[in-house]
């Protein structure tokens, strides 16, 4: 009996051995992840969040704002990792020292939405003639207005154009201070024109009377990169936990998921991966 007993612990001790390695909990499991609210609205976060923390066992808090609040964050060492979409503004933050990586993740595109009727005639131009068309005839533009990657993006297009309706404040030109998907909603309902990304569109189309009327023009590129934050800066935050998120983000695992993401359900991509590419191969400064 005693020999039985002895064999049978002699092959758990061997099962264990033989058993695969379980991926050991990080001492700080909280990461938390400041982003724009286009990769939340699209659903996209949806699915990799989960992904992430299975594969890591990170817990990630999620906070969704614009880019000009994630960096702001950042800076002020309250969030781990970013991810954001407003290349311009990144570059001055990696000056500041306030970011320690970054890279390249992936990319969608910019369109301008409106109503099917197209007052202002903007159907098919390029952007800024759009925007010129838009102002001259005073059709009514609605604007994120709060300092996020598509906020920046759209007050670039009305300087190229040579305009500034955001200083002259004329009475078309309103401003939510929300993010795109309630943007959307109120474009919709004044029957408006407004800047958004194409997935967070195309994810809430079914309950908008928006059509696309101005797209794939260079000037309309939208890219996003991961970001850590600078722990010699910060040394509270948890930087383990965001280069582990950055590992994640740019591994060819997660950008086949980002690449195949949305196309069953709208018969396109929704963003493009990236990883590996640098900030001149999509044309940027």
């Amino acid at each position: 009996m005693k020999r039985l007993i002895s064999i049978l612990f002699l092959i758990g001790i061997l099962l264990s051995a033989c058993a695969p390695a379980t991926t050991p909990a990080p001492a700080n499991q909280t990461l938390i992840l400041a982003t724009t609210t286009s990769t939340q609205d699209s659903g996209l976060l949806d699915v990799l969040i989960p992904l992430f923390e299975t594969e890591t066992g990170y817990k990630v808090q999620t906070v969704a704002v614009g880019t000009g609040q994630a960096l702001k964050m950042g800076e002020e060492g309250n969030a781990d990792v970013l991810l954001v979409h407003a290349p311009a503004a990144e570059k001055t933050y990696m000056d500041g020292g306030f970011g320690k990586d970054r890279a390249l993740v992936m990319h969608n595109d910019f369109i301008i939405v409106g109503p099917a009727s197209d007052p202002a005639g903007i159907k098919g131009k390029s952007v800024l003639d759009a925007m010129k068309a838009i102002y001259a005839n005073g059709a009514t533009f609605v604007s994120r207005g709060d300092d996020s990657g598509t906020n920046k993006a759209e007050l670039t297009l009305w300087t190229k154009a040579n305009l500034d309706p955001k200083t002259e404040k004329p009475a078309w030109y309103l401003e939510t201070g929300q993010g795109m998907g309630a943007t959307l909603t109120v474009a919709s309902e004044k029957n408006a024109y407004t800047l958004t990304d194409r997935a967070t569109y195309l994810a809430s189309k079914a309950g908008l009377q928006l059509d696309i009327l101005v797209e794939k023009d260079n000037a309309l590129l939208n890219v996003y990169h991961v970001i850590t934050v600078n722990p010699e800066k910060w040394p509270k935050v948890n930087y383990d936990g965001a280069i582990a998120f950055y590992k994640f983000m740019t591994e060819a695992s997660t950008q086949d998921v980002i690449g195949g993401f949305g196309v069953d359900k709208y018969g396109q991509q929704l963003f493009v991966p990236d990883a590996g590419k640098t900030d001149a191969d999509l044309g940027l400064p």
